[in-house]
């Protein structure tokens, strides 16, 4: 195996601490999270009382200032330990660099402590009934009123975390007749009359992550709100979409690798005609493929890494790490639950949920065939 570079002594010693909370405060409750459909709220807590929460917020607004690699480090904690229903990484590497980003000073000030603290869970609202994947298709308004307010009406779905969330980014158009470039970021927060959580989604994989409708009737939402300024929201977007759609090639990666692990140990213990499944050629080929691909995919992606600490990864390349990192994951998967016979159909075992974890990876941040697309036209290729 190729060593990895990418970690420093500091990045592993915070791995290490993180690793030791899942362990106490996560795996032992996960399997019950995944009958209730969503995390008990106190593991937010936890996890903002011991630092775990927007570590690369600055220290000005309660992160640490740490650098993105301890939030992959988290991310393959997390993806390795197969708690799918911790929605950690939403919070801290994609609603709170929005707020940092794009927000005000008052806005950063409010809002970006009490993330860290875990006090308030965040939200991103951005796909709907009909429209997921086409950002431009989205059919929320918000339209401004004399006062200076906007009066939000429309309805999301496949919300992560927000059945929790007590902070919501909310994709709007605050001008429905100028397409992408009409579109804002507004602030949602829980309790405005007229915001309504829909019921907690029943999901094939991901159980207890706590995946919601979100409904807004009417809702009035300060001027003081609006983020990243009117008619904005499609440019902050796709600024953030190369990160995004990174931390999912991460988790794709480092599942994939703990598929691997759990199935090389099992095809050693469990005999079939009297020999370990492990003395058979086709478990042997099988296994050397997949972990060839998954090293090939993780030297990817630790470059990908290297990149967007630099602020340097494009569109094009964080598209190519999710779509086929997503489809090796499932592959993975795939492979590992065939090696495991009939256990590997039960919901006991750990591949049996890592496989249906893994199938929406390849729908959310973007579908791959959109990777697809937006990397063909970066080669020149767009259709006419």
């Amino acid at each position: 195996m190729i060593e990895r570079s990418l970690f420093n002594a500091d990045h592993e010693a915070f791995r290490d601490s993180f690793r030791r909370f899942v362990d106490k405060e996560i795996t032992p409750f996960h399997e019950g999270w995944e009958e209730q459909g969503y995390v008990d709220r106190e593991v937010w807590r936890k996890a903002g009382e011991n630092g775990f929460l927007c570590m690369t917020m600055p220290e000005a607004y309660g992160g640490a200032g740490a650098d993105k690699l301890y939030s992959v480090a988290q991310m393959e904690e997390i993806a390795h330990a197969g708690v799918s229903g911790i929605g950690f990484g939403l919070h801290s590497e994609i609603v709170a660099p929005y707020v940092l980003h794009y927000g005000t000073e008052a806005q950063k000030q409010k809002y970006l402590p009490l993330l860290a603290t875990g006090e308030m869970v965040g939200a991103i609202a951005m796909s709907e009934p009909a429209a997921g994947s086409d950002l431009q298709g989205v059919k929320s308004t918000a339209i401004k009123q004399p006062d200076g307010s906007y009066l939000l009406n429309g309805s999301k779905t496949f919300i992560t975390n927000g059945w929790h969330a007590d902070l919501v980014i909310v994709v709007a158009k605050t001008d429905p007749s100028a397409g992408a470039k009409g579109t804002s970021l507004l602030l949602v927060e829980q309790g405005m009359a007229g915001f309504s959580k829909g019921k907690r989604l029943k999901k094939l994989g991901m159980k207890a992550q706590d995946t919601s409708e979100l409904f807004f009737d009417n809702v009035k939402v300060p001027a003081d709100n609006l983020l990243g300024g009117e008619g904005r929201g499609f440019i902050c977007l796709m600024e953030q979409l190369p990160w995004e759609r990174l931390q999912i090639a991460i988790g794709a990666v480092a599942a994939a690798q703990a598929a691997i692990d759990w199935t090389v140990q099992y095809v050693k213990d469990r005999k079939v005609f009297g020999q370990p499944v492990a003395s058979y050629q086709n478990t042997r080929y099988t296994l050397a493929e997949l972990q060839t691909e998954v090293q090939v995919a993780r030297v990817f992606v630790d470059k990908c890494c290297e990149l967007i600490a630099q602020e340097k990864l494009d569109t094009a390349t964080a598209s190519m790490a999710k779509y086929w990192c997503s489809d090796l994951q499932c592959k993975v998967m795939d492979e590992c639950v065939q090696l495991h016979g009939g256990y590997g159909y039960m919901w006991e075992y750990p591949i049996t949920r890592a496989y249906a974890d893994a199938r929406v990876q390849r729908i959310y941040g973007g579908t791959n065939e959109i990777m697809k697309e937006v990397i063909s036209r970066s080669m020149g290729l767009g259709a006419r």
